[in-house]
C-alpha cells in the first residue's frame, strides 16, 4: 500500500543520491529542514506544486514517486490536487515565501497570493495576470520582473528597491509605497487610485496613460519623469523635483505644498483655480499652464 512513509523514502533515497543535505534541499525549496525531516519520516507530505519543485529540484518526476503517486496526494489534499490539475491559477497559496532568491521564477497567472514576500531578491521573474492584492512586501530587492496586468491593490511595499520592472496595465489601487525606491520601471496604463508614496524615491519611470486620482506623494525625490492626462485630487507635500515634467496634463483639486516648486515644467497644461494657486504660493514658473474658467 502506497503511504506517506513510502513517499518520504523516495525523497531520502534520490537526496542522498545528489549528495543533498536535508538542509540544502530545504534552502532550494524555500522551507526548512525540519519539514524536510517530517516528510522523509512518514509524518507529512509536500503539496502539488511542492512536490512538482521537487521532482525538478532532485532530477526527475513524479513517476519517481510510484504510478499511483496522484491518488496518495488526493486522499492527502484533495482539494488543492483539483485545484492545480484544472489551473495554477486556482491555487491558494499556503507558504511564507520571505527570505528567499528567486531567479526567472513564474508565478503568472496565480490567484490568492496574500502570502509574504518579506528579505527577498527577485530578478527576473514573472506575475503576469496574477492576483497580489493586499500582498506584503517588505525589505525586498525586485528588479527585472513582469507584473502586467496584475492587481496589486490594497498591498504594501516596504523599505524595497524596485528597478526596470514592468507594471503595465496594473491595478495598484490604495497601495502604499514607503521608504522605497522605484527606478526604471514601466507603469503605462497604471492605475495608481489612491496611492500613497512616502519617503522614497520615484524616477526614470515611465507613466504613459496611467491614472492618477487620489495619489499622495509625501516626502518623496521626484526625478526625471514626465506626468500626462488627468491628474485630480492629488497632493504633492514636501516632495524634492528634479527634471518633472507635466505635458498635456490636466491638474484638478491637486495640492503643491513646498517652500518653491523647483525642477517642475510645464507644457500645455491646464489647471483649476485652486491647483492654479497652490503652483503660484510655491513660485512655479506657470509659462505652461492655462487657468480652467467656468462660465
Amino acid at each position: 500500500m502506497l503511504t506517506t512513509k513510502f513517499i518520504g523514502d523516495k525523497i531520502a533515497e534520490l537526496r542522498k543520491k545528489k549528495s543533498l543535505s536535508q538542509s540544502q534541499l530545504a534552502q532550494h525549496l524555500f522551507i526548512s529542514s525540519q519539514a524536510v525531516g517530517k516528510w522523509e519520516r512518514g509524518e507529512s507530505m509536500p503539496d502539488i506544486i511542492t512536490f512538482n519543485r521537487l521532482a525538478e529540484i532532485l532530477g526527475t518526476d513524479l513517476n519517481y514517486f510510484s504510478e499511483n503517486f496522484h491518488s496518495i496526494v488526493t486522499e492527502k489534499n484533495l482539494e488543492k490536487t483539483r485545484d492545480n490539475q484544472e489551473s495554477i491559477g486556482n491555487q491558494k497559496t499556503s507558504w511564507d515565501m520571505s527570505r528567499g532568491n528567486w531567479m526567472n521564477a513564474d508565478f503568472s497567472g496565480l490567484k490568492n497570493l496574500h502570502e509574504k514576500f518579506n528579505a527577498s531578491n527577485m530578478q527576473y521573474c514573472k506575475f503576469v495576470g496574477s492576483d497580489m492584492s493586499k500582498l506584503l512586501l517588505k525589505s525586498n530587492n525586485i528588479e527585472s520582473c513582469d507584473f502586467s496586468c496584475s492587481d496589486i491593490s490594497y498591498s504594501k511595499v516596504l523599505s524595497s528597491n524596485l528597478a526596470n520592472n514592468l507594471f503595465k496595465d496594473c491595478s495598484l489601487k490604495e497601495t502604499e509605497f514607503s521608504e522605497s525606491f522605484i527606478q526604471g520601471c514601466d507603469f503605462s496604463g497604471a492605475d495608481f487610485s489612491g496611492v500613497l508614496f512616502k519617503s522614497g524615491g520615484f524616477q526614470k519611470n515611465t507613466i504613459t496613460d496611467a491614472v492618477w486620482n487620489r495619489t499622495a506623494f509625501n516626502m518623496m525625490y521626484i526625478a526625471d519623469m514626465v506626468f500626462n492626462g488627468s491628474v485630480e485630487d492629488c497632493s504633492f507635500v514636501d516632495c524634492s523635483f528634479k527634471k518633472v515634467t507635466f505635458q498635456n496634463a490636466t491638474l484638478i483639486n491637486t495640492f503643491f505644498k513646498n517652500k518653491r516648486l523647483k525642477g517642475i515644467q510645464f507644457i500645455d497644461c491646464k489647471a483649476d483655480r485652486m491647483t492654479y494657486e497652490f503652483l503660484k504660493n510655491g513660485k512655479a514658473d506657470l509659462t505652461g499652464v492655462t487657468l480652467i474658467t467656468h462660465n
